[in-house]
Formats: structure tokens, C-alpha cells, sequence
């Protein structure tokens, strides 16, 4: 795959914690060099980028009750409908994995769908399942009801837990939701060889701070 059309399936990210505005505009800068899918910011920074970006094709994705998925519905929903109205393009919310795990399912469902709603005709809507936490009848149920709540994508990962994208649960997820939904790998994609595995396996995105790494096939310390 060449550098452009792989570039094209990556969400340049920071989520860091500590990250400033300007660490934020470098990455929109480097966005919008390598033609990136979109950049991937926390809430309170989707103004910025979106002014820096304005015009591009570079999309603007935030995150959705991140890390943990804990938060209430409500709030989830209305967080991406501020979102939404600040200039995101793309949400990427974190299920209750908590709810999923005591079989809560209407809950969890319900929970994915406020969202889905929000999102509805303004942005896509791209599922966390946090794999690294779930067993894979659990990832499995996660997809289908991902699927059924009328996500746009399914995501492997926040990065922020116990272990990050795999090819294995990349193959898993995309052998779950069929051919038409995407299915986004984050989390330790790191190199060139990582994002082209998962990409074998059914990725059709690609969520990373080391996106310059991959695309040009050099070495990142980067931990998302």
C-alpha cells in the first residue's frame, strides 16, 4: 500500500492528558501535509482543530465518555451533540463496559444508540469495545449490538487500558459485523508492519499518535 492511500486510513490522535493547543495545532499542521482521514482530539480541543482544518479534507474526530465508557447516557449524548456543534466530524464513544459485563445488554444498546442519535446525518459514530477487557464472546456480543444500535464503525481500543489493537480481535470484529460496517484498530499500532496487519485482517482504519512513523516507515516511541 502506498504512503497516500495509507494515510487516507489513519486518525492522527492525541489524548494524552497533558496535551496543549499547541501540541494539537502541530498535529492538525501534520494532518493536513499527509492528507490524514482525520485528527483525533479530546472534546475540549475540537474548536481548535476545527478552525485549523476548515476546508480541508482532513475530518475532525473526538472522543465520547473517554476512557472508561462510564458515563451516564445523558451525558454521553449530549456530549456529542456539543461536540457535534463545535465542529467534530466523527465521535468515537466507550461502551459501559461494566453494564456489557454483568449482561446488561438493553443498557449497553441503549447507551450506543443515544449516541448514534446524536451523531445522526452530522457525524460518524464509531464504537469502543475496549477488547482488552472483554473475553471474545464478549467482543463478539459488542459488535453485534454496536451494529444493531446503527454504529458507523466498531473500534478495538482507547489506548488507556491494559493492551491496545491486536490482528486477532481486528479478524474477529470484522468476521462479526459483516462487510459493512468500518472497523477502526487503536492501541499500539505503532509501525508500518502493525497498521498493514491489522488492515489484513478487516481494518479499514487506523487510530494513531505514530502516523508519520507508519506511513513512512520509521521507528515511533509513541504509546498510542
Amino acid at each position: 500500500m502506498n504512503k497516500k492511500d495509507l494515510a487516507r486510513m489513519i486518525d492522527h490522535t492525541i489524548l494524552k492528558a497533558e496535551a496543549t493547543e499547541v501540541e494539537v495545532e502541530k498535529l492538525c499542521t501534520e494532518a493536513l501535509e499527509y492528507n490524514f482521514a482525520s485528527v483525533c482530539v479530546n472534546p475540549s480541543m475540537v474548536e481548535k482543530a476545527a478552525e485549523i482544518l476548515k476546508g480541508s479534507e482532513v475530518k475532525v474526530c473526538t472522543v465520547i465518555g473517554f476512557p472508561l465508557g462510564a458515563t451516564t447516557t445523558e451525558v454521553k449524548a449530549f456530549e456529542t451533540e456539543d461536540t457535534i456543534k463545535k465542529g467534530a466530524t466523527e465521535v468515537d464513544m466507550v461502551i459501559n463496559v461494566g453494564k456489557l459485563k454483568e449482561g446488561n445488554l438493553e443498557y449497553v444498546k441503549k447507551d450506543i444508540e443515544a449516541v448514534v442519535n446524536a451523531a445522526k446525518g452530522k457525524a460518524l459514530a464509531k464504537v469502543i469495545i475496549e477488547t482488552c477487557l472483554l473475553t471474545d464472546e464478549e467482543k463478539i456480543t459488542a459488535c453485534k449490538l454496536s451494529k444493531e444500535a446503527g454504529a458507523d464503525f466498531v473500534k478495538t481500543s482507547t489506548g488507556f487500558s491494559t493492551g491496545g489493537a491486536t490482528a486477532r480481535d481486528i479478524k474477529l470484529m470484522r468476521e462479526t459485523v459483516g462487510p459493512d460496517l468500518g472497523v477502526k484498530a487503536s492501541g499500539g499500532v505503532r509501525t508500518n508492519a502493525d497498521a498493514l496487519a491489522m488492515i489484513e485482517n478487516g481494518a479499514t482504519r487506523i487510530g494513531a499518535s505514530a502516523s508519520i512513523a507508519i506511513c513512512e516507515g520509521t521507528e515511533s516511541n509513541s504509546n498510542y
